[in-house]
């Protein structure tokens, strides 16, 4: 079983930017929404979450306290990188979004090359409880571990929700996603 929940809002949610792989703080409603996934997962032991602030900021706020979860970051679970859409509207991507689902952003990468990250780090880390990152994050989970068509996930209207549990998936499932 993988949990995954995203990292709470950052300064850029809240002003309607695009971060992307800008290193965006948590807001202060994030530092308090970060607060509460502790009670969500009480006896977690490792979390794995992107090098980016607003990810793992999230699990140290929500964990660091707890002397028995270790914080793992792993590049692999970055966002999109938007390339020279990085910091635009919020708006303009989501308008945009499945454009960029085989090929790149312009300078940045697809939703695919994600899904390549997600697989790689999947094949890498088959013991990963609860990831904590970002949506593109959630849309490779989908496809890799739900089979879900990629461009319906990424072109879908988007939901939080308090996380979403993946069960079931093999390693086969990851792998052949890495390597085809």
């Amino acid at each position: 079983v993988i949990c995954f929940e995203t990292h709470a809002t950052s300064m850029d949610n809240e002003a309607g930017i695009a971060s992307g792989h800008a290193d965006a703080p948590l807001s202060p409603v994030g530092e308090r929404q970060a607060a509460e996934l502790a009670v969500r997962y009480p006896d977690i032991r490792e979390v794995w979450c992107s090098d980016l602030q607003r990810s793992y900021r999230t699990a140290e706020i929500a964990f660091g306290s707890r002397s028995d979860v270790i914080i793992h970051r792993d590049a692999r679970l970055r966002e999109v990188d938007f390339g020279a859409m990085t910091r635009s509207a919020s708006q303009q991507i989501e308008t945009n979004r499945g454009q960029y689902i085989a090929t790149p952003y312009p300078d940045g990468e697809s939703y695919l090359d994600v899904c390549r990250r997600v697989a790689a780090f999947l094949h890498d880390t088959p013991a990963a409880e609860l990831l904590v990152g970002h949506r593109a994050i959630w849309y490779a989970l989908e496809h890799l571990l739900k089979g879900r068509d990629l461009t319906q996930v990424v072109t879908a209207h988007w939901r939080w929700q308090p996380g979403w549990r993946y069960q079931g998936a093999s390693r086969a499932d990851t792998d052949r996603a890495l390597f085809s």
